[in-house]
């Protein structure tokens, strides 16, 4: 799941284009985009977030230090505050 805030949005447009064919080998698979959240209890500082379904915990983690994934990181920072956290579902 990554909670985010947008810096620069032509940036961001070109990272989320890119992102996809990172996802592909490890199965990843877009869930849920969303915006503008309505805080009911306590504090989020992002403005989006984005969810994203791997097979496996192995298989996260392998998209995220993959070359064509770390590749995009240095645009993503200019484009976004990110925070990327991993789950396991229960």
């Amino acid at each position: 799941m990554g909670h985010l805030t947008v810096k620069d949005c032509e940036r961001w447009a070109e990272y989320r284009r890119q992102v996809p064919a990172t996802l592909a080998p490890w199965q990843g698979e877009l869930v849920f985009r969303g915006h503008h959240p309505e805080i009911l209890a306590g504090q989020h500082p992002h403005r989006d977030t984005v969810t994203i379904r791997f097979p496996s915990r192995e298989a996260a983690r392998c998209w995220y230090q993959s070359a064509a994934y770390q590749a995009l990181i240095p645009l993503r920072s200019l484009a976004a505050d990110l925070d990327l956290i991993l789950f396991d579902a229960v």
